[in-house]
């Protein structure tokens, strides 16, 4: 019996939709490298940006599942996508394995969106309010309450900010106060770009997680070797790998992983399943 919910047939160890994702975040990989030699930063273009920041485009919601940041990156959310992708396509067809792989990598980036706006809310508050209104008050509230981040590397920004500093104090002491007001004001515009610009997320990894619990839930009992010798039931390595991501996302740990992203592309992919097995149900009976 076919219900809609997943397809019958023969089984390939490489289907489609797994191989042609494959290939093109290596061509992509491959490509990121390349351009790098004209100056031409693809990471900038394609990986996705905080929605208000001047580099962010729509189809960067895309785009940013296909780029990673270096070949270990590649080469364990590709495994991944093999090892479990490979069989939901042949359980479930390749339309409906695309649209899921497509729509928990959405998923991963709005979760993304709203834990990085929650974090992102309470500096740009006090950076606002400075740009709105730069006076000694909601001057001395931002230096009090949001540290800066400045590349001290590059000297434009390092210049910047010592500017900045320097017409803080003229106008802390009433010196020159329209021109002080004036520079704080546009210099605090371009920072404010900078700051929230420079979260870029990028891999499959979100798409990838949502592959797992798709996997975990369709396949609870089937035994997952942890480096290739400890046995553990799918459903057990989905719920421990789910908690542990969630606990290092509410710890807060600057190791550079979206992990919440990850934990967005499960609870995606969970809504999904549980969606269409509702519909299959209705269409059963």
């Amino acid at each position: 019996m076919n219900n809609g919910y997943y397809s019958i047939g023969k089984f390939s160890i490489l289907p489609p939709v797994v191989k042609n994702i494959i290939i093109i975040n290596v061509l992509m990989f491959m490509a990121t490298i390349a351009m790098q030699k004209f100056n031409i930063d693809l990471y900038t273009l394609l990986g996705l940006h905080y929605f208000e920041s001047s580099l962010f485009y729509p189809y960067q919601f895309i785009t940013y599942m296909f780029m990673h940041g270096n070949i270990g990156h590649l080469f364990f959310n590709m495994f991944a996508l093999w090892m479990f992708g490979s069989v939901i396509e042949n359980y479930w067809g390749a339309k409906r394995f695309l649209l899921y792989y497509i729509l928990t990598g959405i998923g991963a980036a709005l979760t993304h969106y709203g834990v990085l706006a929650w974090e992102l809310i309470p500096d740009l508050k006090y950076i606002n309010a400075c740009i709105v209104n730069p006076d000694v008050e909601t001057l001395n509230n931002l230096i009090a309450n949001h540290q800066f981040m400045i590349d001290f590397e590059n000297n434009t920004m390092k210049e910047g900010f010592e500017r900045f500093k320097e017409n803080v104090i003229l106008l802390q002491n009433g010196i020159d106060v329209a021109n002080a007001k004036s520079y704080i004001n546009s210099y605090l515009l371009e920072y404010k770009d900078a700051y929230i610009s420079h979260a870029n997320i990028v891999g499959a990894s979100g798409s990838v997680f949502g592959l797992l619990l798709a996997y975990g839930m369709m396949f609870p009992n089937t035994l997952i070797y942890l480096y290739f010798f400890i046995p553990i039931k799918a459903k057990w390595f989905v719920l421990a790998y789910g908690a542990i991501e969630l606990f290092y996302g509410i710890s807060g740990t600057a190791d550079g992983i979206a992990h919440f992203a990850h934990l967005g592309g499960m609870i995606f992919g969970l809504i999904l399943i549980l969606y269409w097995r509702k519909q299959a149900r209705k269409n059963y009976y």
